[in-house]
C-alpha cells in the first residue's frame, strides 16, 4: 500500500543560464535557501525561484527595477502573493549574478559555493521582510546569515565586507 506524497513545505524553483550549469550545483542553491525558510519560521507552504545569470542579466535588471545602470551580484523581488496556478504563497524571486559571485570569493579567499550560500540566504531573507538600512536592522539580519550558514556548515558566516553590493 502507497502513503500518499507529503506536500512539499518550500518550492525552490531554479533557473540556471546554460553557461554556468556546469559551475553551480542546485542542492546547494535549493539547501541554503531552505535553510533561511526553515530558520526564519517561513509560511508554509510557499514558493520562491531563483535565477543564476551573467552580469548583461543583473545590469538590465538593476538598471530596470532601482535605476542604477551596473551588474550587482544578488537582488530580490519580493511578492507576498498567492500563486494564481497552485494557491500557495509566492514569495518572489531572487537573481544571483554567477560573475560577481565568483570575483567576490576569489578577493575574500573562499570558494564559490560559499558566497553562492550567502547570496541565496541573505536573498531569501530579504524576501523575508528583512533590511539592513540601518543599524538594528543590519545587526538583526547579519544574526541570522550568520547562524543559517553556519547550520549549513558553510565556509563563510557572512560577507567579507559591508555585505552583498545591492539586494
Amino acid at each position: 500500500m502507497s502513503t500518499p506524497r507529503a506536500a512539499v513545505r518550500y518550492k525552490i524553483n531554479l533557473k540556471i543560464e546554460p553557461a554556468y550549469r556546469r559551475k553551480v550545483d542546485p542542492a546547494v542553491l535549493r539547501a541554503a535557501a531552505r535553510a533561511a525558510l526553515t530558520d526564519q519560521a517561513a509560511p508554509v507552504p510557499c514558493d520562491l525561484t531563483i535565477l543564476i545569470a551573467g552580469d548583461g542579466e543583473l545590469r538590465t535588471l538593476n538598471r530596470d527595477f532601482l535605476g542604477i545602470d551596473r551588474p550587482t551580484d544578488v537582488l530580490s523581488f519580493p511578492s507576498d502573493e498567492p500563486d494564481p496556478a497552485n494557491g500557495r504563497l509566492y514569495l518572489g524571486d531572487i537573481a544571483i549574478s554567477f560573475p560577481q559571485a565568483r570575483a567576490a570569493a576569489q578577493r575574500s579567499g573562499h570558494p564559490v559555493k560559499a558566497e553562492l550560500q550567502l547570496l541565496v540566504v541573505h536573498a531569501v531573507l530579504h524576501l523575508l521582510g528583512h533590511d539592513h538600512a540601518r543599524p538594528a536592522e543590519k545587526a538583526r539580519m547579519w544574526a541570522a546569515q550568520a547562524a543559517i550558514l553556519a547550520s549549513l556548515k558553510a565556509a563563510i558566516t557572512g560577507p567579507s565586507d559591508d555585505g552583498p553590493a545591492v539586494s
